[in-house]
């Protein structure tokens, strides 16, 4: 998202740069949706790959669809809106495969509940494309656990991606977790890291969290933000940070997060730290 015109648009020798040094690191996966830079970032992404067309099998690409945005690039759209229909799913995979330059999308995700999903028309489309080697697996984005739970009902949910992270705790309590582990879904975190927590020294629980989380840093031997990416995927879910950044390193800090188990106590630390207060 912040690759292109949403942030440091990127040239496409920048785009190649990254993804050959992701490469580098073991990061295989790209996280776009078709709305990113007002629809242009994909087709941007794309000309890098278009570059080496042995780089399409080394990596793995998502994409989202499902916001209509009001934009110069879609002229048709009067005002902002959801759209699952069969048609404008279908459509938008294959415009996201024109941009792509690519037959298939590793992972197709529905980017927002839509208040007029209908679930069987959804699967249609689900299985339609899977049908015609268009994607390989299906998700959803910002999903609470009963709407997952109709859906699945339909058509089989590999994915939800929703934000959680030390100051976003929501999934762990309203049941997304427990609904991911049951219907064997993996949960992607997207902002696993706060968003601007470690510039936002406002948040009320950021000295407590930044305090807790550089002790346990130094007796882990890493940094903050491997203990916090680590303590997201201490979860028995299986938890995936989505790294939204432009920076190299930052991605690195993620790989290495994978190694670093966390103690149990350690884990209600990080907990405590945030709510302000023990479990009861």
């Amino acid at each position: 998202m912040r690759w292109g015109k949403w942030g440091a648009e990127f040239s496409t020798a920048a785009y190649r740069q990254m993804i050959d040094d992701c490469l580098k690191t073991g990061i295989t996966s790209f996280d776009h949706a078709d709305i990113y830079g007002d629809y242009t970032t994909e087709a941007e992404f794309g000309k890098a790959l278009k570059e080496d067309v042995g780089l399409r099998s080394q990596i793995k690409i998502i994409s989202k669809c499902g916001i209509r945005m009001v934009t110069a690039n879609r002229p048709e759209h009067g005002i902002k809106s959801y759209d699952t229909s069969r048609e404008h799913m279908i459509s938008s995979v294959e415009r996201s495969l024109k941009n792509f330059g690519t037959e298939y999308l590793d992972v197709l995700l529905i980017h927002r509940p839509d208040p007029l999903l209908d679930p069987a028309e959804v699967a249609e489309a689900v299985s339609y494309l899977k049908q015609q080697g268009k994607i390989l697996s299906f998700g959803v984005s910002n999903f609470l656990p009963h709407q997952v739970d109709l859906l699945a009902q339909y058509t089989e949910i590999d994915y939800n991606q929703v934000e959680i992270s030390i100051i976003r705790l929501n999934a762990f309590a309203d049941g997304t977790l427990e609904n991911c582990m049951k219907h064997r879904i993996v949960p992607m975190a997207w902002a696993p890291l706060g968003g601007g927590l470690f510039t936002d020294d406002s948040h009320p629980r950021f000295r407590s969290i930044m305090a807790t989380a550089s002790e346990l840093a130094a007796r882990y031997e890493t940094g903050l933000n491997e203990i916090l990416l680590a303590w997201l995927q201490s979860h028995p879910a299986g938890i995936v940070s989505v790294i939204g950044t432009t920076r190299l390193e930052r991605l690195v800090q993620a790989r290495n997060a994978a190694s670093v188990v966390l103690e149990r106590e350690d884990w209600f630390r990080l907990l405590a730290a945030s709510t302000g207060e023990d479990v009861a």
